[in-house]
């Protein structure tokens, strides 16, 4: 019979990956957020001596890409802190269709999974 959850040991050092994780992306989310700002602001002082449309237009894009980026990393942030709910409620590593422990691996890469790769591949199709 296998064991459908993780034990104590396990989970800390689980606990301990997404903290580093946390950090780490917290870190980046305040360059990403400062970058962004500064292309907001250096768009908007720039706007009226800008020599071509092209230039302005290619601004904004860069502008576009660097809130895409915080919104993304935003929403990773949001990932890990659910992973660290479900270490808390017991549901962490556990294949919410097959009830098997999701590999540690995997969950080392990717905190947040609730499902092993088995079950995420057979539901692709």
């Amino acid at each position: 019979m296998k064991k459908n959850s993780w034990a104590k040991k396990e989970l800390e050092e689980f606990k301990k990956n997404i903290s580093l994780k946390r950090n780490q992306l917290s870190e980046e989310l305040l360059e990403i957020k400062k970058r962004a700002d500064e292309m907001l602001k250096s768009s908007t002082s720039n706007a009226l001596y800008s020599s071509h449309m092209a230039d302005a237009s290619a601004d904004h894009v860069e502008m576009e890409k660097a809130y895409y980026w915080l919104a993304r990393e935003n929403k990773f942030l949001k990932y890990l802190n659910r992973a660290l709910e479900m270490i808390e409620d017991g549901t962490f590593g556990v294949c919410i269709i097959c009830n098997k422990l999701i590999p540690k691996e995997r969950l080392m890469e990717v905190p947040h999974s609730n499902k092993c790769v088995t079950c995420k591949e057979r539901n692709k199709r």
